[in-house]
């Protein structure tokens, strides 16, 4: 950094931000009888063979109680260096244990908020900052302690930026800025994408802004820019790029290593099967992979990567969609349970009525297509009873396929019904594939319905049909599901917390969880994933489109909409029921995710409505909190304000309206999130599964393609799934964001005991933790349930990704395909 001056300025109750914790109170005078002590403990973390801070860094407090007439804040205490600390070392981490003493006067009241210099050369991540003091309160801002109001003021206006000005590595700012950092113009036209947020055509949730340039000669850096707060540990940071090194390593280092970069495709499936052999990892032994990612990370964390890749052996399994069959991919009831219990089980809907249309056209799907394959039921009787299911990707995608194709891949819109059987697994009826070509309709697309079929060559038509489906779903849950609907809808409500929340509000105290690392994972996510000729953009059939495309869907994104009830009941998947406390009936009960969703749901809004009330007394409390106004209309008016005229958002001016939006906030943050991100090297880790691109169309009869395609439907298949490169790559993006980390935190669990000294408050969250606890056996036991058969499908893999997890003291790092985060982080 360039100055030795690294200054974190927190109140008391800011202990999660950076990781402080306070306990009980053991004040003792000391031997003059003139002064007091008051005891303490400092644990930070740094790299080996850098000095801690010592003497440079100092620890002072502020009173709560009592004020200082001439600063007219609470009195300061003396300060306590940081010496004689006792260190261990695990993994790449080197952690201190700081011993402190504060000097305090008589009359100085409860300690109430703390500050810590560090004028040392290195920075420093600060675990815990343990005082020995009587009090860990929340306060709503009219019940702020004297003494404490102007320290509260002064640390909320510290926070806010002002939208100029370049942030240096120790800034504590926040502020919003529009995505104009995806593209990189220094490496050609072919670089350029169009900023995003700001205007009705593109519109975006905001990010946290850097003020820095977004490339530097044309070469990514993983050094970037976040409030060191919401930095990932040193541990975290240096085990997830040495996993991502020798995923890397593993899966594309052979490929990059044993063919010209070009579009060879793989010979058969077994030799798909051998990119997770063993034999593969003696390529591991390179350092050709490491080598290159020197360039992109400062010096001392690349010592710690390489340190990690050294101690760690990371393996690489069989992805679960083949360890028990292999084939059970290809069938079609487990096509369509994977649009229930997959990776991306929020997109299927209810038909309501026929042909399916959308905001372009109508459906080419007529009625004497599918009413012949309804299990013996009319056409009428299955709309009315609605069994009728279809998954949509078509008319977004229309305005895009044109353009796409010019990039050199195959893109089909789609549209597939399903009928529901009396068993509740869903029988795929009729695929609906629109794309370039020769126009049989008006906008100059081809459009072709394939129908289910059991002989050979019409069943291999079929089963490209599908492919392409699964190519339109993966690219949605990857660009929408994932990271729009998760990652980025919510970076504007943690800068809005930052800078209108204060650390004493409780409200604070109960989303920092939630928010832990999400904006240092999105802004890697714009270096890496999403950014031009990022992975995303290498891997997707979306291309150069991805991000325009989500700005696209993100029109028709709305909070209120993200509540798991709510969400449902548009769907048609389940029935509005005011009566029950989870807000909606299931239509079936064989619907994995929507569920075990609704029970975390539940047990979510039980905690925060606990929560809530212990604070609020009744409505006028909600609409007098001056910090939660200004907080609501932030996120509505900048952090979301490409959408602040729209009528759905809530006036947050009672108790409800803050319980529905909290608990939609921590549903999006661990739940979410955990359903569409651990189960993705499970099922997309097997590209024949879900190819993220394709490279042929379906071959109409009497074409060349058609003749290519019945001398080996197998082979055509391969060819068109991405290259071995780009599957490779995909697999390797695939096992990096399933993997949990070793610092894993779950939903029901704190970091730290002494989290919060309410025991109003404990005693909720310990019933919150139970609750999660009930809901592991009872998903253990709807997993074992032979009648409900979307549980595990022919290819048997349980549904544990709504598995809290909650029980876990330590859970080892690695792909588990269970366990909810708390937050949206590596």
């Amino acid at each position: 950094m360039d100055s030795h001056h690294h200054l974190c300025y927190k109140m008391q109750e800011c202990f999660n931000a950076i990781r402080n914790k306070i306990s009980d109170c053991n004040s003792l005078q000391d031997r003059h009888g003139s002064r007091y002590l008051i005891n303490g403990k400092v644990v930070i973390e740094h790299s080996p063979g850098l000095s801690g801070p010592g003497k440079s860094a100092t620890v002072q407090v502020y009173s709560s109680t009592v004020i200082d007439p001439n600063t007219r804040k609470g009195k300061l205490s003396g300060k306590a260096c940081l010496k004689k600390g006792k260190s261990s070392k695990k993994d790449s981490t080197k952690t201190t244990v700081y011993k402190i003493k504060l000097h305090v006067e008589p009359g100085f009241g409860n300690p109430g908020a703390f500050l810590i210099e560090n004028n040392h050369k290195h920075r420093f991540f600060l675990q815990s900052a343990t005082l020995v003091t009587p009090e860990n309160k929340c306060y709503l801002p009219s019940k702020t302690p004297a003494c404490l109001v102007e320290l509260r003021k002064e640390e909320l206006e510290s926070l806010r930026g002002d939208g100029t000005g370049e942030r240096k590595e120790w800034d504590r700012i926040y502020d919003y800025d529009v995505y104009d950092d995806l593209g990189n113009p220094e490496k050609g036209p072919d670089h350029v994408r169009p900023v995003l947020g700001g205007s009705r055509s593109r519109p975006y949730p905001r990010r946290g802004r850097t003020g820095r340039p977004a490339t530097k000669n044309g070469t990514i850096s993983l050094d970037t820019y976040v409030p060191p707060d919401e930095r990932c540990s040193p541990k975290k940071l240096s085990e997830f790029i040495a996993n991502a090194i020798q995923a890397t390593a593993h899966f594309l280092l052979p490929e990059a290593k044993s063919l010209p970069r070009d579009s060879s495709s793989f010979e058969s499936f077994g030799d798909i099967r051998d990119l997770y052999s063993n034999n593969r990892r003696q390529a591991m032994r390179g350092t050709s992979v490491t080598e290159k990612v020197k360039k992109f990370v400062p010096a001392q964390l690349f010592k710690d990567v390489t340190h990690v890749i050294e101690e760690v052996d990371i393996k690489f399994p069989l992805p679960q969609i083949i360890r028990a069959n292999q084939f059970a991919w290809k069938l079609d009831e487990e096509f369509g349970r994977q649009m229930l219990a997959g990776t991306n089980p929020t997109r299927i809907h209810c038909l309501r009525e026929f042909p399916p249309r959308g905001t372009l056209t109508e459906s080419y799907i007529e009625q004497s297509d599918i009413e012949h394959n309804l299990d013996g039921l009319s056409f009428e009787q299955a709309m009315k009873q609605w069994r009728i299911y279809v998954l949509d990707h078509h008319d977004y995608l229309l305005p895009f396929l044109r353009k796409m194709y010019s990039e050199g891949v195959c893109p089909c819109a789609s549209r597939t019904l399903l009928f529901l059987r009396n068993d509740a697994t869903l029988k795929p009826l009729a695929i609906e594939l629109t794309y370039p070509g020769s126009s049989n309709n008006v906008d100059g697309m081809k459009t072709m319905v394939f129908l289910p079929e059991k002989e050979d060559i019409p069943q291999a038509l079929w089963q490209l049909a599908k492919a392409h489906v699964a190519t339109n779903d993966s690219a949605y849950h990857q660009l929408i599901s994932h990271w729009l609907h998760t990652h980025a809808v919510v970076e504007p409500f943690i800068i809005a917390t930052r800078r209108q929340l204060s650390v004493m509000h409780p409200i604070h105290r109960l989303l920092d969880p939630h928010f832990k690392e999400t904006m240092h994972v999105n802004a890697l996510a714009r270096t890496v994933l999403i950014n031009a000729g990022g992975i995303l953009e290498k891997t997707l059939f979306t291309g150069k489109f991805s991000m325009e495309l989500s700005s696209e869907l993100y029109k028709q994104w709305r909070f209120d909409e993200q509540a798991l009830p709510s969400d449902l009941i548009k769907r048609c998947m389940a029935l509005e029921e005011s009566e029950n406390p989870r807000g909606a009936h299931m239509l079936f009960q064989d619907y994995p995710y929507g569920l075990d969703g609704l029970d975390i749901w539940l047990a979510i809004q039980t905690w925060v409505g606990d929560f809530c009330d212990i604070f609020y007394e009744d409505d006028a409390s909600v609409k007098s909190d001056t910090e939660i106004q200004a907080w609501w209309s932030e996120i509505r008016n900048v952090g979301h304000g490409d959408k602040r005229k729209e009528k759905w958002w809530c006036q947050m001016t009672t108790k409800a309206d803050l319980k529905r939006t909290l608990t939609t906030l921590v549903w999006i943050a661990s739940a979410l999130h955990a359903s569409v991100n651990f189960g993705q090297y499970s099922y997309a880790g097997y590209p024949p599964n879900r190819p993220s691109r394709c490279r042929k169309f379906v071959p109409e009869e009497g074409t060349m393609e058609f003749a290519e395609f019945l001398k080996d439907p197998d082979k055509y298949f391969l060819n068109m799934l991405p290259d071995r490169f780009e599957a490779s790559l995909g697999i390797a993006l695939m096992e990096v964001l399933s993997r949990h980390t070793s610092e894993e935190v779950y939903l029901g669990q704190r970091a730290t005991s002494e989290w919060i000294d309410n025991e109003q408050v404990k005693q909720r969250f310990e019933k919150f933790n139970k609750s999660l606890r009930e809901m592991e056996k009872q998903i253990m036991e709807r997993n074992g349930d032979p009648e409900l058969m979307n549980r595990r499908g022919p290819a048997k893999v349980p549904y544990k990704l709504l598995y809290p997890d909650a029980t876990k003291v330590e859970t080892p790092a690695g792909i588990t395909a269970k366990g909810i985060p708390n937050s949206i982080s590596i």
